[in-house]
């Protein structure tokens, strides 16, 4: 259908997980379509009704999905949550039926869960998190992280990314190999093409997380697919969520 697409890995049965594109929704102007982000500056009617969209598609109603204020910290929250829209940037559960959310155009959504199905988080990742252990925060929900597994869902492309020394830096004080994602945009090196993928990679990996799917879209490139903070400025908002299935 229009506007969704499942992540393909090799999740269990009892894990559900799906991602927006920009797709198949009613906003207008710069938010066209399939906005879901209520803090962009678009009708919030049209939000609305493109949120609707989405819990008709999942068959759930709107207090099984947890969207969270994000903050590009690295808080993670157990869902349910006693908050309503609680300021984090990651989620986990281990309740059937319960959506864990997050919303990008640009920053790299992660999914997680366990070879038995048990449990399952996501985390919002732009730059700030990434360096800051966002992904860390996720993950330490899991009991042994060689059952884990990882999705890297649609972000902006190591072509497309380019950030100032100082970020280079950040990744490079927390690991020096993190120097191998970073490709020089400038002659003088005061500017760097920095892969999102590559450094999720890296620092999942550096936990025991082995095996990482997904991670080969690029927002900012693919206009037609993906909102994108970077390329427009004012826009929407993609949603990335897993869940896990009832019986």
């Amino acid at each position: 259908m229009e506007g969704f697409f499942v992540p393909e890995w090799p999740a269990p049965a009892t894990v559900g997980s799906l991602i927006t594109t920009r797709r198949g929704g009613c906003s207008d102007g710069p938010w066209r379509s399939f906005n879901l982000g209520t803090h962009v500056g678009d009708d919030p009617a049209a939000v609305r009704a493109n949120r609707q969209r989405l819990y008709d598609h999942l068959g759930v109603n709107a207090r099984q999905v947890y969207w969270m204020e994000q903050v590009h910290g690295t808080r993670l929250v157990r869902v349910p949550s006693v908050e309503s829209q609680p300021a984090a940037d990651a989620a986990w559960t281990d309740q059937p039926g319960e959506v864990c959310i997050v919303m990008t155009a640009d920053c790299l959504p992660v999914l997680f869960c366990d070879e038995s199905g048990s449990r399952v988080a996501v985390a919002h990742a732009g730059w700030r998190g990434l360096v800051s252990g966002v992904l860390e925060s996720a993950a330490q929900v899991f009991d042994r992280p060689e059952s884990v597994m990882a999705y890297l869902g649609p972000a902006i492309g190591p072509s497309a990314f380019e950030v100032g020394d100082e970020v280079r830096r950040a990744f490079m004080e927390t690991d020096p190999a993190a120097e191998f994602h970073f490709r020089s945009a400038s002659s003088l090196n005061e500017s760097w093409f920095a892969d999102l993928y590559g450094l999720a990679r890296q620092r999942l990996n550096a936990i025991g997380i082995e095996r990482v799917f997904g991670g080969c879209a690029c927002t900012f490139s693919d206009e037609a697919d993906f909102f994108s903070y970077r390329r427009d400025g004012t826009t929407g908002r993609m949603a990335s969520m897993i869940w896990l299935r009832g019986a």
